[in-house]
């Protein structure tokens, strides 16, 4: 099977223009390729997994990649999938998540001569002349065609800054750049961004004439991707600093049982084949798949050692033997402590398993905490620092444990 039907095989396309010439393009290796990603915080995220597994399937099977880290247009914010506008960074922040975006990305793709590069939007967005741009660029756009845009049409009633409508223009200006600079002849993208895209592929042609070689495809990235980069406490993040490979490991363990095939075509390299076989198991071997997508992706994301690790120590807490030796775990000082002791809300907030005391009083008052497998009955309840001698192992819900232990 040849990498562009094993894309749809996968599940991976949702739409493209010019298929046949993308397909041959991209059969015989010869897609110089770009994916945009906007340095939003200091981390990827699962949001940004399925267009990292899609990069890697592409180069090897030939295709050249082109990272493209939004340092300009981080400046801006994409409207798209939001119904506010985004905060506005400083120039430092953002060059620091460029920073950490491009050395997380390294575990996914070659960087090098003949091999994938990174460029940073900065470099040629930063520099343009306003009155230049409009009058080179800004005239091959027809408002009306930009307000029917449907990343534009769901943010009409709420409030558009003219801020964020210039962001259809600068994604559009990327692929113009770097096609003339740098041969790229493909884009791909959510399927948010359709309209972004198809502006840079007209752009192009507008440009540089009918016969320029820019083609689009876009992939099934924001309904099926970014959904899965949302959990209760926020999003799982690539940073094992942020979510440690033990949370990540949990957080596929944990997935939706309607939606754990689709992740296994989507973002593992198990073969199609032996996919096809794992889709005839019994439903009652259901855990067995999640612990294979688990597995799988911890090993993608942080290498064979922590996703051994991972396993092993889900394993110990769900067979009952209690090793908590990989769980995640919180120090805490004595300034944590009050008159020698914590509040069990304090201990929830301290180690981010909620996000604020109300959401762990609530928490705590719908029976979903236990502590040392002892059921949290009162949000009153507290514990001194004779405790926390052997660790306290603090469960959320039925799946999600954490240790909590004095430096």
């Amino acid at each position: 099977m040849n990498i562009f039907e094993e894309l749809q095989a996968r599940g991976l396309i949702a739409q493209v223009t010019d298929e046949a010439e993308i397909k041959n393009l991209i059969n015989s290796g010869g897609a110089k390729f770009y994916i945009g990603f906007d340095p939003t915080a200091d981390s990827l995220h699962v949001g940004h997994f399925m267009a990292l597994c899609l990069m890697k399937r592409l180069q090897m099977a030939g295709n050249r990649p082109i990272v493209l880290i939004g340092g300009g247009t981080g400046h801006v914010g994409d409207p798209s999938g939001r119904s506010d506008m985004r905060s506005m960074m400083t120039p430092e922040t953002i060059q620091h998540n460029c920073n950490c975006f491009k050395k997380q990305m390294e575990r996914f793709i070659e960087f090098g001569e003949d091999k994938a590069i990174m460029v940073n939007n900065a470099d040629w967005l930063l520099g343009l002349n306003y009155v230049e741009l409009l009058r080179d660029v800004g005239a091959c756009f027809s408002v009306n065609n930009m307000l029917r845009a449907e990343c534009y049409k769901q943010r009409m009633e709420k409030g558009l800054s003219f801020l964020e409508f210039n962001y259809m223009i600068m994604q559009a200006y990327d692929f113009y750049y770097l096609h003339n600079h740098y041969g790229c002849n493909m884009q791909f993208g959510g399927d948010d961004q359709w309209s972004n895209m198809l502006a840079g592929t007209e752009l192009i042609r507008k440009k540089n004439g009918d016969d320029a070689y820019a083609m689009t495809i876009t992939l099934l990235m924001n309904s099926e991707g970014k959904k899965m980069g949302k959990t209760a406490k926020g999003a799982v993040w690539l940073d094992p600093n942020k979510t440690s490979p033990f949370e990540f490991y949990q957080y596929w363990r944990n997935v939706d049982d309607a939606d754990v095939m689709k992740c296994i075509k989507m973002l593992t390299f198990i073969p199609l084949e032996e996919i096809c076989e794992m889709e005839k198991w019994d439903d009652s071997r259901i855990n067995e798949k999640k612990e294979v997508l688990a597995y799988h992706l911890t090993e993608l994301v942080h290498g064979k050692e922590e996703a051994d690790k991972a396993k092993a120590a889900a394993y110990a807490l769900f067979s009952g033997s209690g090793d908590s030796e990989n769980m995640p775990t919180t120090e805490l000082s004595d300034s944590d402590f009050i008159d020698g002791r914590i509040s069990i809300v304090q201990l929830l907030v301290k180690c981010s398993i909620c996000s604020s005391n109300g959401e762990a009083k609530r928490l705590i008052q719908q029976g979903g905490v236990s502590v040392n497998s002892d059921v949290v009955k009162a949000i009153d309840v507290s514990y001194n620092k004779e405790n926390f001698a052997d660790g306290l192992i603090i469960r959320k819900g039925k799946k999600h444990f954490h240790k909590a232990v004095i430096k």
